[in-house]
Order: C-alpha cells, then structure tokens, then sequence
C-alpha cells in the first residue's frame, strides 16, 4: 500500500493543496484549503469498486492497470503555510 501526503501551501494568490507536483484549485483562505486537503485525504482512503485503468506517463506511453477497489493508499496532509 502506498503512502500520499497532500500538502497545503500558498498559491495563485491564495491557498492549495497539492500532491507532488499537482496542485487544487486555489481557495481564498488557508482554512478553505486546509478543509478541502482533510476531506480529499479522507476520501481518498474509501474503499471503492474495482476499475479498469488507463494512463499516459511522462513519456507518452499508455499503460492499462486493474484497480482493486479495497487497495487504497494511506493518506495524510500537510500544513506547510506559516502561522
């Protein structure tokens, strides 16, 4: 199982969260973010139903996996903005 930490930063003129190199859309306040970022985590950890997927990687290749709907990653968040 893997692990994924969302972290919440400033961004576009307000706040964010993001996953690696892919931020939210921002939000106006740093508590709206804060929110969104416990909700995603949280929701990210719900067990599902199994699916097919498909995605292009960095290099434009395709590749198909199976989902199993009960694998689901652990999750946390971050606060990276300074009080």
């Amino acid at each position: 199982m893997a692990d994924i930490t969302y972290h919440v930063v400033k961004h576009d003129e307000g706040f964010a969260y993001r996953l690696g190199d892919v931020y939210s859309e921002p939000f106006p306040t740093h508590e709206d973010a804060l929110a969104a970022a416990r909700a995603v985590a949280t929701e990210h950890g719900l067990s599902g139903d199994d699916a097919e997927i498909s995605f292009q990687d960095a290099d434009g290749r395709w590749h198909r996996e199976h989902a199993d709907g009960t694998d689901r990653p652990a999750s946390s968040v971050v606060d990276d903005v300074e009080s």
